[in-house]
């Protein structure tokens, strides 16, 4: 069975999609409809700005759905998803591939999401720092023992990687702990804290947008981060959208569940080859590569 996935924000790089554009007219009037959505030509900064330029929440995320979603347009007739997953922002990029949602309002929701979080960035100093060598359940005691600000384990990407996320000082204090337990601490070069509860007023803010968004029942199961569990019922969908801005990405539950429901191919989507790599460290036997091999 195959099981397409999805990146999400950190997988993108400069002139991502530009292939795409120039090499096919679909593809390329599908850019162009975004750069209208949108409001600016976010090609321009795809294809020929700054690594500086495409770290802007408000541009990566539409930056990394854009070529994720118009990648899986131009396989089209080898676009054959028993089960879908994507993560973090990835899970729009999947729900829009499998026909969830339409390109148009796939799109829309990204750009409101971006803002929301770009917004809850601005309103407090937050990041996050990925946490390495160490057991998921010792990350979340020590994020326990920082109980006087927040500081949370937000994305369990694969064994022996948590992100945490949460204040500046909350996640340095973490960091500190960590390495007296012999683990590493790595800052990430993020905008805020994801997947945390810093993330309240901009999942208040999307809520209102997913709400108004018409959601249709996937071509093929869609596993969510929040419960990494197939889902195909559009109000079950919807309401884990909703909840994913301050609940943990589950991806090394979701891609274990994935392969125990019978996945035995894995095909990325997208900018860049983070989650074969995570996909490796879960099963070093699996089936793994890229949608388009560069």
């Amino acid at each position: 069975m195959k099981a397409y996935v999805f990146p999400g924000q950190g997988a993108q790089f400069v002139g991502m999609g530009k292939d795409l554009y120039e090499s096919n007219e679909q593809c390329r009037a599908m850019f162009e409809k975004a750069n209208e959505i949108i409001g600016f030509r976010i090609t321009d900064l795809m294809f020929e700005g700054t690594a500086e330029d495409l770290k802007q929440t408000h541009v990566t995320q539409p930056a990394v759905f854009l070529h994720s979603v118009i990648m899986a347009k131009y396989l089209e007739k080898d676009f054959h998803p028993d089960m879908v997953g994507g993560h973090s922002l990835g899970e729009f990029s999947a729900l829009t591939a499998a026909h969830s949602m339409s390109f148009e309002d796939g799109l829309r929701l990204v750009i409101a999401r971006a803002r929301a979080m770009q917004k809850c960035c601005e309103a407090t100093p937050s990041t996050m720092a990925a946490i390495l060598k160490l057991q998921d359940n010792v990350v979340e005691q020590i994020c326990s023992e920082v109980n006087d600000t927040i500081v949370v384990a937000a994305n369990y990407n694969c064994p022996g990687q948590v992100v945490v996320s949460g204040t500046k000082e909350g996640v340095a204090r973490v960091c500190e702990k960590v390495v007296e337990m012999k683990g590493r601490a790595v800052p990430l070069a993020v905008g805020g804290a994801f997947h945390s509860p810093l993330m309240e007023p901009a999942r208040i803010e999307l809520a209102a947008a997913i709400e108004q968004t018409p959601i249709v029942a996937p071509i093929c199961p869609v596993y969510q981060n929040v419960s990494a569990l197939p889902i195909s019922d559009p109000d079950t969908i919807k309401r884990n959208l909703v909840s994913q801005l301050t609940s943990p990405v589950r991806w090394t539950a979701t891609m274990q569940n994935m392969i125990a429901d019978g996945a035995t191919e894995f095909i990325e989507v997208g900018p860049g080859k983070v989650l074969q790599g995570l996909l490796k460290k879960v099963n070093p036997e699996i089936n793994a590569h890229s949608a388009i091999e560069e």
